[in-house]
């Protein structure tokens, strides 16, 4: 339980920039992270990360347009009124989370970089760790790629057309492409992030106490990739 807390009481747990809720009972874990020690700029930035956090655990079963802007505040622990000092609105949330999600996505690409010379079972196996290790932001990627907020959709094209690039770039630098015209890299690439979606939300949907169905559906992605490997190799000798 919480109420607002009087502005005029001095509270050590009250941020002087962001009103909160006083709890009858212990702390919130996240209402300490902002409203800890450290500079104004600190306590504004917890509070952000705060609300980005806890808009994604309340999306662990539920759609983003079903989320209020009270209970994402509530999860956090400040009052409706102090969401506007971070955002403008639940959909500048959204694309907030957008870009912090694809983080995760593009980070799988640094992790290909760093082996020398990855097979497409050492890529999936980096798809899967990295999906273990960012689950909830995968999971947004994927359910709101086609979900009911048109600026998150927007964002989310938009971050997989610019991931599309990276991996043609990354693309462009194997030595059997090196000769290839570029818009048909792109497409490769662009072909290639489909299908890097795909087995995400497909380890997605494998239960985490059944290594088995994790385990096939690195197999069935592996597969994918292969397949996608083989005819691209074979259309480009028939062209």
């Amino acid at each position: 339980m919480c109420r607002l807390l009087n502005p005029h009481v001095n509270n050590p747990f009250r941020d002087p920039h962001d009103s909160v809720c006083a709890f009858t009972g212990p702390l919130p874990p996240k209402l300490i992270d902002v409203t800890g020690p450290g500079s104004r700029s600190e306590r504004k930035e917890r509070t952000r990360q705060a609300l980005l956090d806890g808009t994604l655990e309340l999306l662990d079963d539920r759609s983003f347009v079903s989320v209020s802007l009270r209970e994402v505040t509530r999860a956090v622990g400040i009052v409706p009124t102090a969401f506007y000092r971070h955002f403008d609105s639940m959909e500048h949330l959204g694309v907030n989370l957008v870009e912090m999600s694809t983080r995760a996505l593009r980070q799988i690409l640094r992790e290909a970089r760093r082996n020398t010379n990855p097979t497409i079972r050492d890529f999936l196996s980096i798809i899967a760790r990295e999906v273990r290790e960012h689950e909830r932001e995968f999971r947004f990627i994927t359910q709101e790629r086609y979900g009911g907020v048109a600026e998150i959709r927007r964002a989310i094209a938009t971050e997989l057309r610019l991931f599309s690039r990276e991996l043609a770039a990354e693309l462009a630098r194997i030595p059997a492409m090196r000769d290839w015209e570029y818009d048909d890299i792109e497409w490769v690439a662009d072909l290639g992030v489909t299908a890097i979606i795909a087995i995400v939300d497909d380890l997605l949907r494998a239960d985490p106490r059944n290594p088995a169905e994790e385990r096939a559906a690195i197999s069935r992605g592996t597969n994918q990739l292969r397949v996608i490997a083989l005819g691209v190799a074979q259309w480009k000798l028939k062209g």
